[in-house]
């Protein structure tokens, strides 16, 4: 190796020892490994087909605050009322009345989401459900039921739930609302927490007709939740 090289070789290491240790490199990169990982945003999650086929086949609906037949609650604010997604279901006695009110699985499914996505949405739990198409009953579509606002969370991730069953209770979003549930039926395979307004409807279905479809009972009937465990 020639001299020149050398010293050309010597130089360049030193300096780079000097930016390593002097400008901080080193505590930046050691801090870089140190960071936990960001949580998965679930704005990008789509269940896969062999997800989509384990779902539990849900035949019946019902609604998921008060009774079966919704008896002691009132939609405060109906889907797509201004820029609405959802419903908002209250307890009778308005105000704070219903704070921590059960709030059941309108549908056996899977919970594909539990935890706060973000600022207005407080706690919430997504159910997925494979149901049957009212159009041709050899075919299935993937719906999923939205409950927001939670007060608490009862289920757990991945957990599979019959209808009826509670998963949580009726909260205020944090202390930015009155006490209600913001309950949504969206179709599709994405799980995503999304937003509660929008100028189009989006991927959302009205609930309370969603329901009124696929109650599969008399009003006046109120059979027991199925048993899938």
């Amino acid at each position: 190796m020639r001299l020149s090289t050398f010293i050309t070789f010597l130089l360049l290491a030193l300096l780079s020892w000097v930016v390593w240790e002097e400008i901080g490199l080193k505590d930046w990169v050691a801090r870089l490994k140190e960071e936990p990982a960001r949580p998965l945003d679930p704005a990008f999650l789509r269940l896969s087909p062999l997800e989509v086929a384990a779902l539990p086949l849900a035949v019946r609906f019902d609604h998921p605050m008060g009774s079966q037949n919704a008896a002691l609650t009132y939609n405060a604010q109906p889907f797509r009322i201004s820029r609405h997604l959802g419903d908002d279901l209250n307890g009778i006695g308005g105000g704070n009345s219903d704070l921590g009110d059960g709030v059941y699985a309108a549908g056996t499914g899977r919970v594909v989401y539990a935890g706060i996505p973000g600022q207005g949405w407080g706690k919430m739990v997504i159910l997925a459900h494979r149901v049957p198409d009212l159009e041709d009953l050899t075919q299935e579509r993937v719906y999923q039921t939205v409950y927001a606002h939670l007060d608490e969370i009862l289920v757990e991730p991945e957990a599979l739930v019959q209808r009826g069953e509670q998963i949580g209770t009726v909260g205020t979003g944090g202390g930015l609302y009155l006490a209600h549930l913001h309950f949504e039926v969206r179709e599709g395979p994405y799980v995503n927490p999304g937003q509660g307004y929008a100028d189009s409807p989006l991927n959302r279905v009205s609930p309370e007709t969603f329901i009124r479809q696929r109650r599969g009972a008399p009003d006046w009937q109120l059979n027991a939740p199925p048993n899938i465990k």
